[in-house]
């Protein structure tokens, strides 16, 4: 016990480091919309846990949480520190559920350390003996999940359908195209690059991969498209949308079913007409939006899957990881523009 209070006394001489929305973007987003403050940990209340961050979670939705406007989510506020995923190991505990050297999941956001109420639902348990900790954030973790609730309950693949799925080779896309794969389907990515279409072809499955930055209007895409797809599309795994989009709505089959992840092409408040929306009606598509955080029944089931195939070796996945907190910046606005190759992360230790 005493050693136990020893510690948990030392924890307000620890510093953080924090990294804080200062301003909203006027349009893209740049360095000087984040500050980073350095402040004290304070002392652990009764029913707390002290975790040290190993790794955080760069996605591009926090693009959506840096606007004021209306979205599914609150915008993040100005000058508290920046939302994102974080894993680590509790460091100091004053909760019976949690012990020092606990693996742990949760929503730390761009700081070293956070500190978390035990009796909530912040903080998840992990074991990294057969996963390693990243992958938490990445294929066995929110990423992971949302390909497979967007993929098996909106899309609903049938065996030797033909799925086709946008930024093929980043965290979400490349778990879709594998699941895909595992259901017995043909599988089309489309990526920017020919580096993350040959990854996307030999590392991870897919029958093709279309380069966006060859094909970067709409009647390459679509002919590409045409070519990838000779019968037709069933299922569309949308990240992207624009000029993609309108493209892959002219190879729709009837009755194909559009799962929308993400539209990364708007996030800096670009329009994005759609060309061609009477499609939706002539093909009678299904074109739906999902949250993943308002499919919580499901993560089980997802991850039980996600998790025994990354550890069988199943599932291939690849991350692109930036060093220490003050990378963070820099690292995100990459993100947004893809420059990252899979999921993006943080090494915080």
């Amino acid at each position: 016990m005493r050693a136990e209070g020893e510690k948990i006394q030392r924890l307000s001489i620890m510093r953080n480091v924090q990294i804080q929305l200062a301003s909203r973007p006027l349009g893209e987003p740049v360095v000087d919309n984040f500050k980073t403050i350095e402040l004290e940990v304070p002392d652990l209340q009764e029913g707390q846990v002290l975790v040290r961050h190993h790794y955080l979670s760069l996605d591009p939705y926090m693009r959506g949480r840096m606007n004021e406007g209306r979205s599914y989510a609150q915008p993040q506020p100005l000058n508290e520190v920046m939302i994102g995923g974080t894993v680590g190991v509790v460091e100091a505990s004053r909760h019976p559920r949690y012990q020092v050297g606990d693996r742990v999941v949760g929503m730390g956001g761009w700081q070293l350390y956070s500190i978390v109420d035990g009796e909530g639902h912040a903080l998840h348990k992990v074991d990294d003996s057969v996963i390693p900790l990243s992958a938490y954030l990445g294929p066995v973790g929110m990423p992971g999940v949302t390909a497979w609730v967007g993929l098996n309950e909106i899309i609903a693949p049938r065996e030797a359908e033909t799925v086709v799925v946008s930024a093929a080779s980043g965290a979400v896309g490349s778990v879709v195209g594998q699941l895909a794969k595992a259901r017995g389907c043909r599988v089309v990515g489309i990526a920017g690059g020919p580096d993350k279409c040959d990854y996307v072809t030999r590392t991870l499955g897919f029958d093709a991969c279309i380069d966006h930055k060859i094909h970067g209007d709409l009647k390459s895409m679509s002919t590409a498209l045409k070519a990838a797809c000779p019968g037709g599309i069933d299922g569309y795994f949308e990240n992207v949308g624009g000029t993609i989009l309108d493209a892959v709505m002219l190879r729709m089959n009837a009755f194909g079913r559009i799962a929308v992840c993400g539209m990364i092409a708007g996030y800096n408040g670009e329009p994005l007409p759609m060309a061609h929306p009477s499609l939706i009606l002539v093909s009678r598509l299904k074109v739906q939006g999902f949250i993943v955080s308002e499919h919580m029944h499901l993560w089980s089931s997802a991850l039980k899957e996600l998790g025994a195939m990354v550890a069988t070796g199943r599932l291939k996945y690849r991350e692109s990881i930036s060093q220490g907190l003050a990378s963070a910046p820099e690292a995100f606005l990459g993100l947004l523009k893809g420059k990252n190759f899979g999921k993006q992360l943080v090494k915080l230790t």
